[in-house]
């Protein structure tokens, strides 16, 4: 059986199969934000996806992060390394990328164990 949460008509945010839940990427709500801000906001909403599924960041399988400009790498470690759970460190990449949208800073992508 497949799950999905917040269908629409061109995606849904996460969908859970066989104890895995699979996120789409997250971007931020307010793209006024500096890099660490977007970040920010893009981790609260993994956070509320993940609660969703019934799981939460200690059990997440691995992450990709996307940023438009790679140069905001340490901004975005910022945000991420106080979010991050001690010793549940999620296996991770970062890679520079456009975004669909030129005010993104950020997109990220998570899969976790429900």
């Amino acid at each position: 059986m497949i799950q999905r949460f917040d269908v629409g008509p061109r995606m849904s945010e996460l969908a859970v199969h066989n104890g895995v839940a699979y996120l789409a990427g997250q971007v931020p709500e307010d793209a006024s934000q500096d890099i660490t801000g977007q970040t920010r906001q893009v981790l609260e909403a993994i956070d509320a996806l993940l609660a969703q599924a019934g799981t939460d960041k200690t059990r997440i399988l691995r992450a990709q992060i996307f940023l438009a400009d790679i140069a905001d790498f340490p901004g975005m470690n910022q945000a991420w390394d106080a979010w991050v759970a001690a010793g549940h460190t999620p296996p991770r990449a970062t890679v520079q990328a456009p975004l669909a949208k030129p005010e993104w800073k950020v997109e990220i992508v998570v899969t976790a164990a429900v």
